[in-house]
């Protein structure tokens, strides 16, 4: 499913994020830059050491932001590492922290000129987004970004499962809906 806003390809595709050729990929990161499992795991393993040596060298990352290193291995130029928040109810700042990640994702592709990046669900696996309340948020914020004008050519969210792409599409269609 894509929609076109402003010039700019916005697409949800069922897949695996390390096999995507982007200029950018993120990766939905813990804030020590330590990898682990889901995404965050899967884009270390396929990158190689690299990856891990940069990550190791920057440190940190707090949660809502987002760093770049090498892609190592995987077709992409660049890793961008993005911490979304743990959810913890709602009532923590979550989706302003969710939107900032996105948003600083962003900001880092533009000051890199890049014209494409392809996006997981951040925030919604091991660390309990609710999907529902934060793919809003992810393509309202990729949108919004497009408006104000952006060198990207393409974004793509890449969703691992049947029911994430699933909302994703939903999302999309209403999305279109509204313009």
């Amino acid at each position: 499913m894509e929609i076109v806003v402003r010039g700019t390809k916005v697409e949800a595709v069922k897949g695996d994020i390390t096999k995507v050729e982007a200029d950018a990929i993120v990766n939905a990161a813990n804030e020590g830059l330590r990898g682990g499992g889901g995404v965050d795991g899967a884009i270390h393993r396929a990158g190689g050491p690299e990856i891990m040596a940069e990550c190791r060298k920057i440190g940190r990352c707090s949660t809502g932001s987002a760093v770049v290193t090498t892609a190592g291995k995987l077709p992409a130029k660049y890793v961008i590492h993005a911490v979304g928040p743990i959810w913890r109810g709602g009532k923590h700042g979550e989706e302003d922290l969710l939107r900032s990640a996105y948003e600083t994702s962003l900001r880092l592709a533009e000051e890199r000129r890049l014209s494409s990046i392809a996006f997981p669900s951040i925030s919604t696996g091991a660390y309990g987004f609710p999907i529902e309340r934060a793919c809003p948020i992810a393509i309202a914020t990729v949108v919004n970004h497009i408006r104000r004008g952006t060198k990207l050519k393409h974004v793509i969210f890449v969703l691992f499962s049947e029911d994430d792409y699933k909302t994703y599409v939903a999302n999309l269609k209403r999305m279109v809906e509204k313009t």
